[in-house]
């Protein structure tokens, strides 16, 4: 029988149909890997099998999966090596009990999201030798279902092993997505990836999403930009106090990378337009946890965080 470490990797499954996973699994399939396309909506994977995702602007690609299912506990019959986790952060408790249908040693884990500590989360049930973690470089937004507009994209994306011993397995993976056209790396630093990338969506995502504004609406708008800035300003000093590496020159090029944003709604205003939860708790609700951990005052981005759950406050109580 054939070492883990020396299987090729054949069979992947992708759980969330939304513009993150049709985009890995677009290119996964078109790597000739067998791919499985999971979501709770079956109108979501139709498209999938039947005329192909369509990935368009930055990226343009047509192409089908070899499988869809709307249950993560059906995938067992696929018998995934690798499941890439593109579901809301918040989702991740749900989604690690339902893997315990078909998990078992061999099998891995990306979390292939935004938020910090989505991994962890992952840990709190699963072994932690069977989870890595990745930082992805793409801005995406689903048009209608299979349908997915890319304005910008900018690899390598990275991914890194939770446990030394899977490091093997995180170089594997890295492989086969950079193979299918998504530039990927193995990286030992994605703790300080993910914060860095984590800040600058703790600025974005919610100041669009309480103002209504694109990107470049926002980085234009003078008295709204001032809020962008202190938000990094803020989360840079929590990051520093919590001893995450940054980088001395991070702010000013964080700012520089915000000026060239295109009018591009982030996720959490598309989440907030269309009624569904964001992951607000993942992004500057870990900033404010970091902040109290090590004593750091975080006013701009609770205030943020209490904006964006008023928000979702709001639709709750309409659909009610």
């Amino acid at each position: 029988m054939t070492h883990k470490m020396e299987e090729e990797l054949k069979r992947f499954a992708v759980v969330g149909a939304g513009p993150v996973g049709c985009i890995v699994a677009a290119f996964l399939s078109r790597g000739g890997y067998e791919v499985t396309l999971c979501d709770v909506k079956p109108e979501f994977t139709k498209p999938a099998i039947e005329q192909g995702i369509r990935l368009e602007q930055a990226e343009s690609l047509v192409q089908r999966v070899a499988h869809t299912c709307e249950h993560v506990d059906d995938l067992g019959r696929y018998k995934p090596q690798v499941v890439f986790l593109t579901v809301k952060a918040y989702a991740l408790r749900l989604i690690a009990s339902a893997v315990e249908s078909f998990y078992h040693d061999g099998v891995y884990f990306v979390s292939w999201q935004n938020g910090i500590d989505t991994e962890k989360e992952l840990a709190n049930s699963l072994e932690k030798k069977s989870i890595l973690r990745a930082v992805v470089n793409y801005g995406c937004s689903l048009k209608e279902p299979g349908v997915v507009s890319i304005p910008f994209h900018h690899p390598p994306h990275f991914i890194q092993e939770l446990d030394p011993s899977s490091g093997f397995m995180a170089r594997k993976i890295a492989e086969a997505l950079s193979k299918s056209g998504l530039e990927t790396e193995r990286t030992d630093q994605i703790v300080s990836m993910v914060w860095r990338k984590s800040i600058m969506n703790a600025c974005m995502n919610p100041v669009c999403a309480v103002t209504g504004m694109t990107m470049a609406e926002v980085m234009s708008d003078p008295i709204v930009f001032k809020t962008v800035e202190s938000l990094v300003k803020e989360g840079v000093q929590v990051a520093r106090a919590n001893e995450i590496h940054l980088g001395w020159d991070f702010f000013p090029y964080c700012m520089n990378y915000m000026k060239n944003a295109g009018n591009h709604k982030p996720s959490m205003l598309a989440d907030i337009e269309t009624g569904r939860k964001t992951e607000i708790d993942f992004i500057n609700g870990k900033i404010v946890e970091y902040g109290a951990q090590a004593g750091i005052d975080t006013p701009f981005n609770s205030t943020m965080r209490s904006l964006v759950k008023g928000l979702e406050s709001k639709i709750t109580t309409a659909r009610g």
